[in-house]
């Protein structure tokens, strides 16, 4: 039965597939070869974030230090975390995925942070995935939550469970580009709170699309400490480099 319900899926998206062609998460032409999910010309064009990386916030390292200049014992709310990309190589593409309605990205992101990130992911043995939160102001004027799709595609591939309504973002913070890193602190502060009075979960992957700083991890992690849960770790598809 589960080999039939493959096929008939199968068959599903290549029919939507044929009306609606899947754009590159790159180039943001249509995909070629047909089937894929980016163009194979695209794919070297992605860095994936290599070794050293901060062991705390996984921001690539220059030198021999396992920290970042922003990282270090009793800096950060949450335990540890790891991002896919560097920023410079994927800015582009998340700018559209963000921005310029482009949902179906999450799919090949999502699968790539579950393949390349899977170890990490399972080395702390989440009980859910908690994508960050949009305000719902702006998740109403953007239709979606990138941080969501890319944790429920995540969450399927690794068979974890995601909660969408643990976290809410209660202040509608000013976009975090704009501000240096004292105002990102500043600007996101008391910007989250837990929906009921109860989180059961004693380990937690927070999921989001960039890492800079931290300040939005760090807040998050914050409220899910005060509400007892024993650890916080987090993964986003991209990241700045480490000092």
């Amino acid at each position: 039965m589960n080999r039939i319900a493959s096929v008939i899926k199968r068959l599903f998206e290549g029919a939507v597939q044929m009306l609606y062609p899947r754009h590159c998460p790159v180039c943001d032409g249509i995909v070629k070869p047909w089937g894929e999910k980016i163009c194979l010309d695209c794919l070297p064009k992605l860095k994936p974030v290599t070794a050293p990386w901060c062991m705390q916030c996984g921001k690539k390292l220059a030198g021999e230090s396992e920290y970042c200049g922003n990282c270090g014992p009793g800096k950060h709310n949450y335990a540890r975390g790891r991002a896919l990309y560097e920023y410079g190589s994927v800015a582009v593409p998340i700018y559209r995925f963000k921005y310029g309605g482009r949902q179906e990205y999450a799919d090949f992101f999502g699968e790539q942070m579950a393949e390349y990130l899977g170890d990490f992911i399972r080395s702390i043995r989440p009980d859910g995935i908690v994508p960050i939160p949009l305000h719902p102001r702006r998740r109403a004027k953007r239709g979606y939550n990138q941080a969501e799709l890319l944790a429920r595609v995540i969450g399927a591939r690794m068979e974890l469970p995601v909660y969408t309504d643990i976290l809410v973002r209660v202040k509608n913070t000013v976009p975090l580009k704009k501000l240096n890193p004292k105002e990102r602190q500043n600007n996101l502060k008391k910007a989250f709170n837990i929906s009921g009075n109860d989180v059961k979960l004693k380990t937690i992957l927070i999921v989001d699309d960039i890492y800079t700083i931290g300040a939005t991890i760090d807040e998050a992690a914050n409220v899910f400490r005060n509400a007892g849960v024993e650890c916080i770790c987090f993964v986003t598809l991209a990241c700045g480099t480490g000092l």
